[in-house]
């Protein structure tokens, strides 16, 4: 049995991955491309990846492929409709990071809310010690309680977030294909319209790609923030550059992007300099207990496949 992981790195160099050993010859690598991809999936049985794309021209020379296990629970780097004409099984990794994105997701609504960044820069560049006044209370900032706060995509993150926020003393609504009784269900368009935070959680799928663009953007509050945790293609990112750029949103937080790691063209670089701008390099999903799920639920996954037994199956 040979187990090849593809990019190893994407979990953290920090993991233990021997567990895999139980089960095979297990090759690993830090990093792969795609034009390396093929060469060194040709020979395995059961592939682990994260971000390498799993397409025909990788996996026609694949011949022995049985199963790919995605360090993820996303899984739009892997065509499945191709797997399913070869047979060769895909398993993802649901609900690991429930916790840790959330926690971030939060963490960067508090920080842009409370513009902490332009305080601390205050204190830490010298400012402070230079004031004769014991505070400074610019620029001014409100308290959470009794604000709307806006959720696209209401699974396991989407729900655990509005739990927060509701204990912030947020009014919650929700955008989602099917409604729920607990929580006021509404339009894309209201909750745009009538949230002064705004999450997004939804996976990437054909309808979610590009789903907030210009025409969404100028639907929202002039001072209202808007987040992204789940995909950077669900967003227009030249659409939301220009929005900062102009004036017309509050903020923008987002830890993921079309294409990662992003560039010196992507259209987040000419926003990097704003104090409501907070960007950060796809770590929302990535404390360590969270990794360490993850990679639990790859070897629980490739057992229950030798065992007969399906688990975590895409269908």
């Amino acid at each position: 049995m040979n187990i090849v992981i593809l990019d190893y790195m994407t979990l953290g160099e920090d993991l233990d991955l021997s567990g895999a050993s139980k089960f095979g010859n297990v090759i690993k690598y830090p990093v792969t491309s795609q034009d390396e991809a093929p060469e060194r999936v040709r020979d395995a049985d059961i592939v682990i990846v994260n971000k390498v794309k799993m397409n025909k021209s990788v996996l026609e020379v694949a011949s022995h492929l049985k199963l790919i296990c995605e360090t993820a629970t996303g899984y739009d780097n892997i065509d499945i409709e191709y797997c399913k004409s070869r047979g060769i099984l895909v398993a993802n990794t649901p609900a690991y990071s429930t916790s840790c994105v959330a926690q971030v997701t939060v963490s960067m609504a508090c920080s842009l809310v409370t513009h902490l960044h332009e305080y601390r820069s205050f204190v830490h560049d010298g400012g402070y010690q230079k004031s004769v006044s014991a505070n400074m209370l610019k620029p001014v900032y409100h308290e959470m309680d009794g604000l709307t706060w806006g959720i696209i995509g209401f699974g396991n993150i989407g729900r655990g977030v509005g739990k927060i926020a509701k204990a912030f003393g947020c009014n919650v609504i929700v955008n989602k294909r099917t409604p729920v009784e607990d929580y006021e269900c509404v339009s894309l368009e209201e909750l745009l319209k009538r949230s002064d935070i705004i999450t997004i959680h939804c996976p990437l799928t054909d309808k979610t790609r590009g789903m907030i663009g210009k025409e969404q953007l100028s639907l929202m509050k002039e001072n209202a923030i808007i987040i992204n945790v789940a995909r950077g293609a669900v967003w227009d990112e030249e659409a939301v550059a220009q929005a900062i750029i102009d004036g017309t949103i509050g903020g923008v937080g987002c830890d993921v992007f079309s294409y990662e790691p992003m560039d010196d063209n992507h259209p987040f670089v000419k926003i990097l300099g704003y104090d409501n701008v907070l960007l950060t390099p796809h770590m929302a999903w990535g404390s360590f207990e969270s990794r360490t799920r993850c990679f639990s639920t790859v070897l629980s996954n490739i057992e229950a496949y030798l065992n007969g037994k399906e688990q975590n199956l895409i269908r």
